[in-house]
């Protein structure tokens, strides 16, 4: 089986450059999402958008990944939500729905955690030339790559922590949780109603 040592990519937050894991896109989601709601003057993330930006980050994978490697409805696993076509028109219809509601806020929040996560997953191509393994940004209208997808299990049994895997995460994180701190913590409050109101003592 193919094995992927993680020691390349971008700051060690990727398998290798054409993936960043699940981490990596919700330390990239907030850190895009907390500067910009500083530099336009607005307030730190609340609870709900927090918790939205998380699941915007993880939006495209937890679509993606399972219609493809578990159903194989799709191509591969970055090609129907990974999409910037499907992402625009997703985003659009929560924006208008969310604005219906007096909600914007809980859209943007959303938008961005989804918009930084196909950021994320084009940076490694960018940087490296490989304008092929952007097509994924424009399917259908360019054809699905092949990863060689193989699940859920294979692709996480490719995951081999070295220690400067774990010394780039670690410079990573740190700031970004510093940051959180410094914005009051996001998404703990509403974390510990649900445990209060749904997890018995």
């Amino acid at each position: 089986m193919r094995r992927i040592v993680v020691n390349e990519g971008l700051n060690g937050l990727t398998a290798n450059p054409q993936s960043m894991w699940p981490w990596g896109h919700l330390v990239f989601g907030y850190v895009v999402y907390s500067l910009w709601r500083r530099l336009s003057g607005n307030p730190p993330p609340t609870d709900t958008t927090a918790l939205l930006l998380a699941f915007g980050t993880q939006f495209p994978d937890l679509v993606d990944k399972p219609l493809a490697w578990t159903f194989g409805v799709i191509p591969n696993g970055r090609s129907l939500t990974h999409s910037a076509i499907t992402t625009t028109i997703i985003v659009v219809t929560v924006l208008y729905v969310a604005h219906r509601s007096s909600r914007l806020s809980y859209a943007t929040a959303f938008g961005t955690g989804y918009y930084s996560h196909l950021i994320g997953d084009a940076l490694n191509p960018l940087l490296g030339g490989s304008l092929y393994e952007l097509g994924f940004l424009l399917w259908p209208l360019v054809p699905a790559i092949d990863y060689g997808d193989g699940g859920f299990l294979a692709h996480f049994a490719e995951l081999e922590l070295t220690p400067l895997f774990v010394v780039r995460i670690l410079v990573l994180a740190v700031p970004a949780a510093l940051l959180w701190i410094a914005d009051g913590t996001p998404g703990t409050a509403l974390l510990r109603w649900v445990r209060t109101r749904f997890i018995p003592e």
